[in-house]
């Protein structure tokens, strides 16, 4: 986990992929580091890009979980999110 900037941190997840035949990759679900699991309800867009928040590169998933837009990358070989922290989380 690495601290990043506005009280967000680089969060790897677990994702459940769809490869297809043509080599494009479709997240299906992220399971979270508690176990949780949640499923992917749809996939808007894909792009490559850097996170400005917490750093890192690669192709950005802009995804719906539950209902909310969220952000899905994929630094091969592993995918993570931008994780929101509490600001009151003693140093």
């Amino acid at each position: 986990m690495v601290q990043g900037i506005n009280g967000r941190v680089k969060r790897c997840v677990s994702v459940t992929m769809r490869v297809d035949e043509d080599g494009r990759i479709r997240p299906l679900s992220i399971q979270w580091y508690d176990g949780r699991t949640y499923p992917i309800d749809q996939v808007y867009s894909v792009c490559r890009r850097s996170s400005k928040r917490v750093g890192g590169d690669g192709l950005c998933y802009t995804v719906s979980i539950g209902g909310s837009k969220k952000q899905l990358y994929y630094e091969d070989p592993r995918w993570f999110v931008e994780e929101i922290v509490a600001d009151d989380v003693p140093a």
